[in-house]
């Protein structure tokens, strides 16, 4: 067992602006190898969305809704901080069952009071998106946003517990698709007939465990909890840079205070690549498309509402504003460690950022002051960065790292597998 976590609950929350490894660290908590005795992965914000990889042997996943130990036959609890699609996690079901994994939807329990998201919401979503044309925010154009600003207008918005109620339900979704009419008949998309998503969803509250506000604790009482995050801190609707942010709290305040409730205690763990990707539009002062071609993406391309897959060298400043407004880290887990090699052997080698020009630090404001984030966002469209070299091997590089922000490095990745991973300490001088 890894010592630092003692007999705290893990949160596992990613640094960056996503896609540093959140699933694979997940997975690799939850299996032998970590021999961690957990209860269950418990996802604290996002949606659909997400796209976690991964990959144990000859067996690959990329995990949306159902948490990223499933593998490992970690079960699932998604908290009322999740925006739940049904559609998808059939799918997602029928994914993990060909992998080998039976009866999935017995490995996941879902909070009544977690936001429903529709058709229709993904319908409104990329109405928007098209209506923006060169303007585009960054959506996946998977509804998640508007199931969000819905529920913030419209105090009766459906949530999982409606899929209990067919009546209730029919008439709150008919409530949303008048709302949403004239975005949605202006433009090229639609949603099935009222009647037949009131049918979809009352099948699937057949198969699923809609629980009550109480479940976490009874399902923490047989072990220990891992919090997955979704998303990335420099996306966080209040601390990333407005407006390429997605509608959810991914700092980890939410799992905290899930924790507190319970009254146990939490390690916070934070993902971080030994580069940055971006996926889609919003400032990235460190890209280089040079970096981008000698670190290719297997899993990670362009999405029709996403944008590209971008990369760029280490962001130092980025990193320390991230672990800032996450009010603290207790440790890292520092992914793609084998990058290093491939960028020196092409002849770009990963550097750092000793500042920006005339910044040696991100201010952080208040929280909820989007003003404020949108100050940042201006400036870093336009800021000049001052690189400044790091250390090029492994070893050298997870210990500067740490180091540098103040944090220790606990777990190391130098490959996509399980098997890449492994506990990490700094060699003794």
């Amino acid at each position: 067992m890894m010592e630092p976590f003692e007999d705290r609950d893990v949160v596992v929350v990613d640094l960056g602006f996503g896609d540093a490894g959140k699933g694979a660290t997940v997975d690799w908590l939850c299996s032998d190898q970590a021999d961690l005795d957990v209860a269950a992965v418990v996802r604290f914000n996002g949606g659909a969305q997400a796209a976690h990889n991964v990959t144990v042997g000859e067996r690959h996943h990329t995990f949306s809704q159902f948490g990223s130990g499933t593998l490992s036959g970690a079960p699932t609890f998604l908290s009322r901080f999740v925006l739940v699609e049904p559609i998808a996690l059939a799918r997602e079901a029928r994914a993990l069952e060909a992998l080998g994994v039976r009866n999935p939807f017995d490995l996941i329990r879902i909070d009544a009071r977690a936001l429903l998201t529709t058709p229709i919401h993904v319908a409104a979503n990329r109405a928007r998106e098209d209506a923006r044309g060169g303007n585009r925010h960054g959506s996946c154009g998977k509804g998640i946003g508007e199931t969000a600003a819905y529920a913030l207008e419209v105090a009766n918005a459906p949530t999982v517990g409606d899929c209990l109620r067919p009546d209730s339900l029919r008439r709150k979704l008919s409530a949303l698709a008048t709302f949403h009419d004239p975005m949605i008949a202006e433009s090229r998309h639609g949603f099935p007939p009222i009647d037949d998503m009131v049918d979809m969803y009352t099948e699937f509250a057949a198969v699923v465990d809609i629980t009550g506000p109480d479940a976490l604790g009874a399902i923490g009482a047989d072990g220990r909890l891992v919090f997955e995050g979704a998303q990335g801190v420099l996306l966080d609707e209040w601390r990333g840079f407005h407006p390429h942010t997605t509608w959810s709290t991914v700092e980890p305040s939410n799992a905290r205070a899930m924790i507190d409730q319970l009254g146990r205690d939490s390690y916070v763990l934070g993902v971080t690549r030994t580069y940055m990707t971006r996926h889609g539009a919003g400032p990235f002062p460190t890209e280089d498309p040079a970096l981008a071609k000698v670190l290719p993406e297997e899993h990670n391309g362009t999405g029709e509402y996403q944008g590209e897959f971008r990369i760029g060298h280490l962001d130092e400043l980025l990193l320390r504003y991230a672990i800032e407004v996450s009010g603290g880290v207790d440790g890292l887990a520092l992914t793609h460690l084998d990058a290093m090699d491939r960028g020196l052997t092409a002849g770009i080698p990963i550097h750092g950022v000793q500042e920006y020009e005339g910044w040696r630090s991100l201010p952080v404001g208040q929280w909820k002051d989007l003003d404020h984030q949108q100050a940042l966002t201006d400036a870093l469209q336009a800021v000049a960065v001052v690189p400044k070299g790091i250390p090029t091997d492994r070893e050298g590089f997870a210990g500067y790292l740490g180091q540098e922000m103040g944090v220790p490095v606990v777990l190391t990745a130098d490959g996509p597998d399980r098997a890449d991973r492994r506990e990490w300490s700094p060699v003794p001088a």
